[in-house]
């Protein structure tokens, strides 16, 4: 065993020897308990950055762990290599999307098996294999069979910097989720799978998902928003159409005194026509349609509106009201109307004052009535319905049945369910997608591609067009196919699938990844399936993660699984973070660009002083990020291990600090000279397996801290992944062994006891530092691997408590404490107390008048 660990070399020794082995390669085992563990795929976007540092350590921790404590464990890797992310960084390195994604794929794989992750890269997958994408094609063909996919022309969301159609999921606060440029509406033909179909089942299983995170829970169900109310019909003034609104709130209805439909809605520009108020209408509906809906609808974004020249009934009391069309309207929620109750609603109440419409009160509080008038606000609260008819006097809880249930009797009304989910648009004007396997003839309409034709192979060697358009529709050789029906020149469809479209079933194709009669092999998903703990980050909680639950309805329907749910457990990890520092000149600046340490920092380029920002997520725009390629090469990869979970428990954010690797360096180096050390007092011992009273009593707190720390250990992985706390307890008990090689000493059992507190040592921190410790572990005679090796069990009678505290008083007062043996006599208890050094000092002679004995307790001296 050399005299210090060098990290490349071991490294590089123990990756060649797992490979050759071929130790991480798993199949089928009835024998054992399966457990199907992995990370969210990354996209083959160049290098890896920390925050996959993180996120690939922690799953490898409970993987290499798991295996450890006798599971057959699955751990596979592949790459998320369809989509907009790989095609504009292409566009922007100035290479076809093909040659960056394949580069891209094989330097990743390098960074990633040179960090010791555990994976069985037979199994590795890349959506953008035909062999891949062939069968999410063949899916959408059965679902088209069933109804489950439609085409339509809607309001879509469009990104003109990335020239496609956004999803609702993929528009965050109004811009694209890629490359944050304003959305915009447009009107566009589009494939849509039906997810609102399984709304309601999405939302009971929100309830049936222990393992998941609370807070990503509730963004689905939020997501989902599910409400209870009624669908009225308003008749519209002079016409037999119908204003149809959903509402929550049918107990006030007698209180709406005006309508409003969202801008996009189809009746704005029909009831406006020939009124004098349609060119000022279409004005505003533009304007509407450039604004971002998400601040439309915000409670603190002012409220605008304007009269469309048209009114409708009110169908409890017959009372005509004015049509407005205003921007807090949304299409996307309920039927783009809403019947507006100023009194009994804040937004209305104050578009009301604006716009000088009436205020009618028709609910009252208890023993009080109220004044529209004299209102300075909305009542929002319980009480009896007023100004309503023959519902006068009815409390309001009850009147949101009774008012659905005498407008069902004339056909303008009955309560309902409504959500806020809307169907999947899965249609991306983007090259670098998977073909939607349809056909448009002009005689037969839309016809799927024939089973026996797919895959409908994306050309890679097409030239990409400015702009980021796709260039498939001027490929006469793809676009231009026969109709599977009549036989007709036919023209293939364009558009390529929503790159969520590709990981909503990949942990399941992991499972038979060449599987080639089959999206895979069910026999094997039967074992694997589900994922028993998924991890990955927050930001995912609605889009992939809601698609996957939902793409898995849409297997277990057609009988291709068993179960609904694809993840059982998840862990959604914090963020890697790290302060920015910048320069007046050069703005933000990487930190190889900063020179000094402290205030005393300052610009490699230019010398100026630098400015030291917030501590931020990692990210390039802000230049704060960290290069793990540089970090492996200085320390190796186990001291960065170390160091993404010894710095702070997996869900919570981690900050990046230089000093922290050095520590977890120091400490590394600390357990190898532990190891070395002492090696020659170990050699030929086996770990004591004895009784704790049996021991030389200073050998027992070692012989204690090695099984507490076991115990600690095992419960910090298993029960909480709280690996920080796992590393301290480690820490611990080296800071222990070290204590009893201070004290000196050659007693019976010495090297026993020792050698079982390094055995636990290493074998706990294996997970974490997997080279590091094979090195130690063949260092100390055994064959490799240690993770064949079974994890370590405590002894509980190891922990037992076997000494007590005595305090010791002198005439009242607290002297001295004593550590004694359980079993010591009363005797030798009080000799102890007498001959303790602080307590001679304040004895007034040898013999004191009085010496108690408490049992277990004290000792009371009287002089």
């Amino acid at each position: 065993m050399e005299k210090h660990y060098e990290p490349a070399q071991v490294e590089a020794k123990w990756q060649a020897r797992w490979e050759a082995a071929g130790l991480f390669r798993v199949e089928k085992d009835a024998n054992k308990p399966k457990y199907y563990l992995m990370e969210m795929f990354p996209y083959p976007s160049g290098k890896i950055h920390m925050g996959h540092v993180r996120n690939y350590t922690i799953g490898d921790v409970v993987a290499r762990y798991k295996r450890m404590r006798g599971f057959n464990v699955l751990h596979p890797m592949g790459w998320d290599a369809f989509g907009m992310p790989a095609e504009n960084a292409a566009i922007a390195n100035n290479t076809h999307p093909a040659k960056w994604t394949y580069e891209n794929i094989a330097f990743m794989k390098k960074q990633l098996k040179s960090m010791g992750f555990s994976y069985d890269w037979d199994r590795e997958i890349a959506t953008c294999r035909p062999e891949y994408y062939r069968w999410e094609q063949w899916l959408f063909l059965k679902m088209l069979e069933k109804g489950m996919v439609y085409r339509k022309e809607a309001d879509v969301n469009w990104c003109q910097t990335c020239q496609t159609v956004l999803a609702n999921e993929q528009v965050e606060q109004g811009a694209c989720w890629r490359c944050g440029k304003d959305v915009t509406p447009k009107k566009l033909k589009q494939w849509f799978f039906r997810i609102s179909d399984y709304a309601q089942d999405l939302l009971d299983y929100c309830a049936k998902l222990p393992g998941w995170p609370e807070k990503v829970v509730t963004m689905q169900a939020n997501w989902i928003g599910r409400s209870q109310g009624a669908l009225l019909r308003f008749p519209i003034a002079g016409s037999d159409e119908l204003i149809e609104v959903f509402t929550t709130r049918p107990d006030t209805l007698a209180g709406a005194t005006f309508m409003v439909l969202a801008p996009e809605h189809p009746l704005v520009p029909r009831l406006s026509a020939g009124t004098g108020q349609e060119e000022a209408v279409s004005e505003f509906v533009e304007r509407m349609k450039k604004a971002d809906k998400i601040r439309r609808s915000s409670e603190s974004y002012e409220k605008e509106g304007l009269f469309v020249g048209a009114y409708c009934i009110n169908p409890l009391n017959q009372k005509k009201i004015p049509v407005y069309t205003a921007n807090f309207a949304l299409m996307d929620y309920g039927t783009g109307a809403v019947m507006s109750v100023p009194a009994h609603d804040q937004r209305d109440f104050d578009f009301a004052k604006k716009y000088d419409l009436p205020i009618v009160p028709v609910i009252y509080p208890a023993g009080e009535a109220l004044d529209g008038a004299s209102m300075i606000e909305a009542y929002t609260g319980e009480g009896f319905l007023a100004n309503s008819g023959q519902f006068d006097g009815l409390e309001n809880e009850e009147a949101k049945t009774a008012i659905p249930e005498f407008l069902q009797q004339k056909g303008l009304g009955e309560k309902t369910v409504n959500f806020r989910l809307r169907d999947w648009g899965i249609s991306r004007q983007r090259y670098w997608g998977a073909p939607i396997p349809v056909i448009h003839c002009e005689s037969c309409g839309v016809v799927g591609v024939p089973e026996s034709e797919l895959p409908v192979m994306l050309p890679e060697d097409a030239s990409l067009l400015p702009g980021g358009q796709s260039p498939l529709g001027s490929l006469p050789g793809f676009v231009t196919a026969p109709c599977p029906k009549c036989g007709k020149p036919a023209r293939r469809e364009t558009d390529t699938m929503d790159t969520f479209v590709e990981s909503s079933w990949y942990f399941e194709r992991y499972c038979s990844p060449r599987c080639d009669t089959g999206m895979f092999n069910k026999d094997d998903v039967d074992y694997w399936m589900p994922v028993d703990q998924y991890i990955g980050g927050v930001e995912h909680a609605i889009l992939h993660l809601l698609y996957s639950r939902y793409f898995t309805r849409v297997l277990n329907e057609f009988g291709l699984v068993d179960y609904k749910e694809p993840f059982t457990r998840l862990l959604t990890q914090g963020m890697v973070c790290k302060e920015t520092t910048s320069c007046p000149t050069h703005g933000y600046l990487f930190p190889e660009d900063v020179l000094g340490v402290g205030d005393a920092r300052t610009c490699k380029k230019c010398s100026s002083p630098i400015a030291v920002g917030r501590v931020e997520k990692m990210s390039k725009s802000k230049r704060n990020v960290v290069d793990p390629g540089i970090l492996l090469e200085r320390y190796g990869a186990d001291t960065v291990r170390l160091f993404c979970l010894f710095a702070s428990p997996p869900e919570k954010d981690l900050d990046w600090s230089e000093q922290g690797v050095e520590g977890a360096s120091r400490f590394m180096g600390r357990v190898w000279r532990l190891a070395a050390g002492q090696k020659e007092l170990i050699a030929g011992a086996r770990p004591y397996a004895g009784k704790k009273k049996d021991l030389p009593k200073n050998l027992r707190p070692l012989f204690s801290k090695t099984h507490a720390t076991i115990k600690k250990v095992t419960a910090d992985i298993e029960q909480r992944f709280h690996f920080n706390t796992a590393i301290a307890s480690v820490m611990e008990l080296v800071n222990t062994a070290y204590e009893l090689i201070e004290k000196g000493g050659d007693e019976h059992n010495r090297a026993e006891v020792m050698r079982g507190a390094i055995e636990a040592a290493v074998l706990l921190l294996s997970p974490i530092v997997p080279h590091f410790c094979e090195e130690i572990w063949e260092a100390m005679g055994y064959p490799p691997s240690i993770l064949e090796v079974p994890w370590p069990e405590h002894d509980e009678a190891a922990l037992v408590i076997d000494e007590m505290t005595i305090v010791v008083q002198v005439d009242g007062k607290l002297r001295a404490r004593l550590t004694v043996d359980k079993d010591a006599f009363e005797e030798d208890i009080k000799k102890a107390a007498l001959a303790d050094e602080n307590v001679i000092k304040f004895l007034n002679s040898d013999s004191p008048e009085k010496v108690i004995y408490v049992p277990g307790r004290l000792v009371s001296i009287v002089n």
